[in-house]
């Protein structure tokens, strides 16, 4: 509300994932049966959260995409049976896409480990991102998507070597730009190309806009877990804009669509 305080925010949103059984940090090292019920606790081991600030929108191809907040802590990533060290979260900034809730993140926006040791340090760091954080930018990389079309055999050929990507040997892989969606979501992609309610290929076109392909990474993103979500959003950001050059000429990403 600080950094915000002319917008309208919404209220956030938390999901969590399952329950763990453990213990509090001062029962760390007592034997399991000389446990006391006070000794014993319960935590979940992935949480998200998400809030909008719908009085900051932008239209693309008629989605009205809302600006977003949001974050990860995620356990699983820490010993929770070591001494006391920073904590770690991952928090984003950018635009939900309200047609579909998709989640555009971009470079600037995203911090994928924020170490701290209090909330004054976690609260700290979240307005320093914030203060990096190019929203115009941002909304103009994702405008730049629409004007951009992909045949349907260019479209074919980036599934394919999507696909191909993850079985490289990985002297050839690190000489690629990185793509960490798996096999699951290029299916998905694949799928989606012609069924998607928002975004499939029109049957009377030859073609695809990369705002549609995007959305269609972005879509299959949300079979991710909530601590690898937010880096594939990133990378469905970064993915695009490189296909996006790689049509236009540029050689970086040239590999995925030849």
């Amino acid at each position: 509300y600080k950094f915000f305080y002319n917008e309208s925010i919404s209220e956030p949103e938390i999901r969590v994932s399952h329950v763990i059984k453990g213990r509090v940090p001062n029962a760390i090292n007592k034997p399991v049966n000389q446990l006391l019920e006070s000794d014993k606790t319960i935590y979940y081991e992935r949480m998200a959260f998400c809030l909008e600030i719908p009085s900051i929108y932008e239209d693309i191809e008629g989605n009205r995409l809302n600006l977003t907040i949001g974050g990860v802590r995620a356990y699983n990533h820490e010993n929770l049976y070591s001494k006391k060290s920073a904590e770690k979260f991952k928090i984003f900034i950018g635009f939900k896409n309200l047609v579909c809730c998709n989640m555009c993140v971009s470079t600037d926006g995203y911090k994928d480990e924020i170490k701290v040791m209090s909330a004054t340090d976690l609260f700290n760091a979240v307005i320093n991102l914030f203060q990096l954080y190019n929203p115009a930018r941002h909304l103009h990389l994702m405008n730049s998507f629409k004007n951009t079309y992909m045949t349907e055999h260019q479209f074919a050929q980036f599934i394919g070597k999507s696909k191909l990507y993850q079985c490289l040997p990985p002297k050839e892989k690190k000489l690629l730009p990185e793509m960490i969606f798996t096999d699951t979501h290029i299916n998905a992609v694949a799928k989606s190309y012609y069924n998607d309610d928002n975004f499939k290929v029109d049957s009377n076109a030859s073609e695809i806009s990369l705002w549609s392909v995007y959305n269609l990474f972005t879509g299959a993103n949300k079979n991710s877990y909530i601590d690898n979500f937010l880096d594939r959003s990133l990378n469905a950001t970064t993915l695009t804009e490189g296909i996006n050059r790689a049509l236009l000429g540029d050689s970086e990403y040239r590999w995925f669509v030849e």
